[in-house]
C-alpha cells in the first residue's frame, strides 16, 4: 500500500539555494496516461537553479516542485497505460515534481533503466539525453563525418553530447574552463578540448579544421559567444541555441549567416507537448538505448546527496566546479 504523504523539497520563496527545504505533502495520483514512480534518484540541472531565483517558471497546470528527471520503481498506473508495467524499473522525462518521494510522468516518456546501470546513475540520463538528441541530431542534424563543438563540455549536456556524437562518426570539440575539465573532455572522446579562459575557440577550431569551421555547435552560453559561433562555423552549418548563460542578447553581424548559407535555431524541451517528447524517447530507445545496454554509453555522476541537501547541490551546481550530473538520492 501506498502511503498517504510524502517527503518534497519545497520552494520557499525564490532566491538562494537556502530556500529549498523538505517538507511533507500528499502523495500525487497518477492520471490519464500517467505513471506514479517511487523515485530512488532525481537529477539536478540548471534550469532547477533558474527556476528556484524565478525566472523558469513551470508550464501552467503542472507542479511547482522541482526536478526535471527521475529513476525509480513504478508503483502506480493511471488509465489506459500498459507499459510500463508495476514494479518495472524507469527513468522519465517530467516537466516538475522530481524533487520527491513520489514522483508523476507521463508512460510515453518513461524508459527502462540499462542493464548495466544502476537507478542512481539512470536519473542522469533522461534531461540531458532528451536535449542532446533534439538539438544535435534532430535540430542540428549532425550526420558522420562531420564535426561538432559543444561549449561547457563537462556540465552534464557536454558529458553526454561528447560521447554520443563519437560514438555517431562525428569528430568532437569542446570548451572548458580548466586544464582538468579539458581533460575529461578528450577521455570523453573530443579530439581538441580548448580551454575558454586561456584558448580562443574559433581560432582553436579554424586552425584544426583548414580554416573550414565546425559544422555543428551546441551552444549554452549564448552573449558574446554567438557571433563567434557563426564566426567557427563551416559553411552550411548549424548553429543549436539551447541557453543563455551570458544573456540571450547580443549585436550581430548577420552577412555571414547568408555568405555561409548557416542554419541558426534553438529549442527548449518542457513545455513542449508530450506527443512530440515521446516521438524523442521513442528515437533514444532505438538509437541511444543499445549504447547504454552494450556498455558504449555511461552517465558521468560527478556525486550524489540526499534529497534533503537539495539546497548543497543547487551550491555546487552554480559553482561550476562539478564534472556531470549531480544526483539527489531518495
Amino acid at each position: 500500500m501506498l502511503p498517504k504523504t510524502m517527503i518534497f523539497i519545497r520552494t520557499e520563496r525564490f532566491g538562494p539555494p537556502e530556500v529549498l527545504l523538505p517538507a511533507e505533502m500528499d502523495v500525487p495520483a497518477p492520471g490519464k496516461g500517467e505513471v506514479l514512480i517511487k523515485v530512488a534518484a532525481a537529477g539536478v540541472n540548471r534550469p532547477d537553479v533558474i527556476q528556484r531565483t524565478g525566472h523558469y517558471p513551470p508550464p501552467p497546470g503542472a507542479s511547482d516542485v522541482l526536478g526535471l528527471e527521475v529513476a525509480g520503481i513504478v508503483v502506480g498506473t493511471g488509465e489506459g497505460v500498459t507499459e510500463p508495467a508495476l514494479g518495472e524499473q524507469v527513468c522519465a522525462l517530467v516537466i516538475s515534481g522530481g524533487y520527491a518521494e513520489y514522483c508523476v510522468a507521463p508512460a510515453a516518456l518513461c524508459l527502462p533503466v540499462p542493464a548495466p546501470l544502476s537507478l542512481i546513475e539512470a536519473a542522469g540520463l533522461p534531461e540531458t539525453c532528451f536535449t542532446v538528441w533534439t538539438n544535435v541530431f534532430e535540430r542540428g542534424r549532425l550526420q558522420a563525418g562531420e564535426s561538432f563543438l559543444v561549449h561547457g563540455g563537462t556540465s552534464g549536456i557536454g558529458t553526454t553530447a561528447i560521447p554520443l556524437a563519437k560514438a555517431f562518426g562525428a569528430r568532437c570539440f569542446a570548451t572548458a574552463g580548466s586544464a582538468e575539465k579539458c581533460q575529461v573532455c578528450r577521455d570523453l572522446g573530443a579530439e581538441i578540448a580548448i580551454n575558454h579562459r586561456s584558448e580562443d575557440f574559433v581560432a582553436v577550431v579554424k586552425a584544426a579544421t583548414g580554416r573550414r569551421g565546425v559544422d555543428v555547435i551546441l551552444d549554452m552560453v549564448g552573449g558574446d559567444y554567438i557571433q563567434r559561433n557563426i564566426s567557427a562555423l563551416a559553411p552550411d552549418g548549424r548553429l543549436v541555441q539551447i541557453a543563455f548563460l551570458k544573456g540571450s542578447k547580443a549585436e550581430l553581424d548577420l552577412m555571414p549567416v547568408m555568405l555561409k548559407r548557416l542554419t541558426v535555431t534553438g529549442s527548449t524541451l518542457r513545455a513542449r507537448p508530450v506527443a512530440e517528447k515521446a516521438s524523442i524517447a521513442a528515437a533514444l530507445k532505438a538509437k541511444v538505448w543499445p549504447l547504454l545496454e552494450a556498455g558504449q554509453l555511461k552517465p558521468v555522476i560527478h556525486t550524489t546527496l540526499p534529497l534533503a541537501q537539495a539546497a548543497e547541490a543547487h551550491r555546487l551546481m552554480e559553482s561550476n566546479r562539478h564534472i556531470g550530473k549531480i544526483i539527489l538520492t531518495v
